[in-house]
């Protein structure tokens, strides 16, 4: 959401939305204890995240924080999951309002399985 292309992350952060800061602090920090070696930088303009091949990453709008996994589908199970608790769940995305909390044990769940098929692609090369 920031209006000029941002340098890093912590940029990115500092010129987002006020209300949208502390959703986009906690999914990087998510991000990171979740998968320490996680390499961080600006993909399409937003965090974007890496390790072993692509993990995801996140964005600021008007109304909610936008988490995407590198994934092709959300396991239907989180999927059921986050729906019940409110969270409004599209294919390969997660949309936090800023009046809801964000879902650190199933977006961990997320990141861990991305990094599970990462790994086994790498291995078949």
């Amino acid at each position: 959401m920031p209006k000029s292309k941002p340098k890093d992350v912590d940029d990115y952060i500092s010129n987002a939305p006020k209300e949208a800061r502390s959703h986009l602090e906690e999914l990087r920090k998510i991000m990171k204890s979740t998968i320490p070696n996680v390499q961080e930088g600006i993909s399409w303009n937003v965090p974007f995240y890496k390790h072993e091949g692509q993990i995801g990453g996140f964005d600021a709008f008007k109304n909610h924080a936008s988490f995407g996994p590198w994934c092709d589908e959300i396991v239907p199970e989180i999927r059921k999951t986050l729906e019940k608790k409110g969270y409004h769940v599209l294919k390969r995305t997660i949309q936090i309002r800023y009046d809801q909390k964000v879902p650190a044990t199933e977006i961990k769940k997320i990141l861990k399985e991305i990094v599970k098929i990462n790994k086994v692609k790498k291995s078949a090369k």
